[in-house]
């Protein structure tokens, strides 16, 4: 089974890397873009099977390693 995961700030968190990224994009001249906030995306292959299993891992692994719960949300995405 294969997942994403993906971990963001939470809101309310400060952004600065977000916020360069958006000054760059209006200086290239991305008018129309407004507020950024970047993130990360981990691919993970797991030989789990079972779904709900495979969830409640990637839960733990993120909880442990992945993100920073403090600061960071995190979702989980999993593919057949």
């Amino acid at each position: 089974m294969k997942a994403r995961v993906f971990v963001t700030l939470k809101n309310g968190v400060l952004d600065p890397q977000g916020k360069a990224i958006g000054r760059a994009l209006n200086n290239l001249g991305f008018a129309s873009v407004g507020g950024v906030r970047q993130g990360k995306l981990i691919e993970i292959e797991l030989a789990e099977t079972d779904a709900d299993k495979a969830r409640a891992e990637l839960t733990e692994m993120c909880e442990k390693l992945l993100a920073n719960t403090v600061i960071e949300k995190f979702d989980i995405e999993l593919k057949g």
